[in-house]
């Protein structure tokens, strides 16, 4: 059987390709980036509280980094499309690193608020910048796999960072952790310097360059995509984002105390990080459908059974299993937006599609939070756990069959 057509925008060849050969330079940027984040995160409202901030407006400023994400990300189109994929990374790096410094150099809380918002800022170039880079760097045969592991690595780095952040607060003070955070994403943009550039494509004798794109024409021209799959990777946002407040929560609601709490989150994190190449490796080889549906089926059946959890056990379970279906989904919203970006206007369309992951991401959480004050904690659990079902549904429907890698 002859292999199934690329999609969009792939790489032409796989030959003598190695995902080894461009382990640092590409995958070593994302673990400090996430090592960087990850050592401020917890520490935000703490110092946000040391500077006057009530419990709400504390919580507020920590929002104010997925709000700077989700502002920036057609922006960070345009500096990915004007300065090159490397760059940018570079530039996403610095950014992040002076907004961590304005952090710790004020004692003004809305200067304070200001860097966080830098910080989020610099995310959303830095996750652009990257996707579109990898898109056109590994051939299609490799992509779901190189994809899942920049993922899953910059997951490791999230998780890594709180405890280096800790040891530095325990040594110097909240200051340290901003201290790691720095280091953390300028090591990154050093590392990113050394990203290969990316070699223009020669147009074929007698063929005319094509029209410059722009936001405009890029959603006009994939308005298909955006108004099926695009749907679903919201839908597939919104229970990811939800799942990082749903297990606490509930664990509250058990009356189980903050340590137990905190262990259980932990182990759960820990499954999400173990599986994120072998689900890679299975999109690439049999299609994206057969990880990206069982994903969100997963999490669902574990989101709808999480209400019924009376203690630890049960509850560990559930969690475990939340974060084993995060896990193999590892990779798979920047794959399918790899997989279907023109090669031409890339990170136009990338910028949407990360625009719509962030709008999921920041409605999930809002719609848990509506639900569990105007009816019940278990009710907004549940409503999470239907919506993880019709993402599954939507992503089978939805994610065409010959997406299987080339193979």
């Amino acid at each position: 059987m002859p292999p199934p057509p690329a999609p969009p925008g792939a790489a032409s060849s796989s030959a003598e390709f190695s995902l080894k050969r461009i382990a640092v330079p590409v995958f070593g940027p994302s673990l400090l980036f996430g090592l960087g984040e990850g050592a401020i995160l917890p520490i935000i409202p703490l110092v946000a509280r040391e500077l006057g901030a009530s419990v709400p407006m504390a919580a507020l400023v920590v929002a104010l980094m997925g709000l700077g994400s989700l502002l920036n990300n057609i922006p960070a189109s345009l500096i990915t499309m004007r300065w090159g994929e490397r760059w940018a990374i570079v530039a996403a790096g610095l950014w992040s690193a002076l907004g961590m410094a304005l952090c710790v150099g004020t004692s003004h809380l809305a200067l304070f608020a200001t860097g966080c918002l830098m910080v989020g800022m610099s995310r959303a170039v830095y996750n652009l910048a990257r996707q579109s880079y990898m898109a056109e760097a590994v051939p299609i045969a490799y992509r779901a796999r190189a994809l899942s592991t920049l993922g899953g690595v910059s997951r490791i780095g999230m998780f890594i960072g709180p405890f280096l952040g800790a040891a530095a607060v325990h040594v110097f003070g909240l200051a340290g952790a901003f201290g790691v955070g720095i280091a953390g994403v300028v090591a990154a943009a050093a590392l990113g310097a050394r990203v290969p550039d990316l070699e223009t494509p020669h147009l074929p004798a007698g063929q005319t360059p094509p029209a410059a794109t722009t936001i405009a024409s890029t959603l006009r021209d994939h308005r298909h995509v955006f108004l099926t799959l695009g749907i679903g990777v919201v839908l597939v946002s919104a229970v990811r984002a939800s799942r990082q407040v749903v297990i606490p929560l509930w664990a509250d609601h058990l009356a189980l105390a903050p340590a137990v709490a905190s262990l259980i989150y932990g182990l759960a994190g820990g499954i999400d990080m173990l599986v994120f190449y072998p689900a890679g490796k299975v999109m690439d080889h049999k299609g994206r459908r057969w990880v990206a549906v069982p994903s969100m089926v997963i999490m669902g059946t574990a989101l709808l059974l999480m209400p019924f959890t009376s203690g630890f056990t049960t509850l560990l379970l559930a969690s475990l299993a939340i974060g084993f279906g995060n896990g193999i989904g590892s990779g798979m919203i920047m794959t399918l937006g790899a997989d279907h970006s023109p090669r031409h206007g890339r990170a136009h369309f990338l910028g949407v599609w990360r625009l719509m992951s962030d709008i999921g991401a920041s409605c999930g959480p809002v719609l848990l939070s509506f639900l569990a004050g105007s009816l019940s904690l278990a009710t907004g659990i549940a409503v999470t756990g239907l919506i993880a079902f019709a993402a599954a549904g939507s992503l089978a429907y939805w994610i065409p069959r010959t997406h299987a890698g080339g193979r």
